[in-house]
């Protein structure tokens, strides 16, 4: 398992823990994403850091029995510093249908510290 692998997987437990029961740090939490991140969401709304931060900090514990698991994560490219991949992630909830999407993951390594610099998830049909 490669180190970017380790850390959508982590990161997945992370947000899985905060907004299902709103465990963990938020610091920590935010800490995984760049001050430059960016992300496209399965709806097509673009998000920066700022309004991820205040998704997240706003969202902690909302989503009682939240399961999220990721799989099918491939390594599409790999330079110094930073990697992209893709991998599909089932989100479910209990009393509703699977939400399920595949994501692509640009990484960026800064300080020692892999950094999600941009998200694009597309909603599975």
């Amino acid at each position: 398992m490669t180190r970017w692998t380790i850390e959508i997987i982590d990161a997945h437990i992370a947000i899985e823990n905060w907004l299902g029961r709103g465990e963990g740090n938020i610091d920590a939490l935010l800490a995984r994403f760049s001050p430059d991140f960016t992300m496209v969401t399965p709806g097509g709304s673009s998000l920066d850091h700022a309004a991820l931060c205040q998704f997240f900090r706003a969202q902690g514990g909302s989503r009682s029995g939240l399961q999220i698991t990721v799989d099918n994560i491939a390594l599409l490219a790999e330079w110094p510093g930073g990697a992209a991949l893709r991998y599909s992630e089932k989100q479910i909830l209990p009393q509703q249908p699977a939400s399920l999407r595949w994501s692509t993951v640009i990484f960026q390594q800064a300080e020692g510290k892999i950094l999600w610099r941009h998200l694009h998830e597309t909603a599975q049909m």
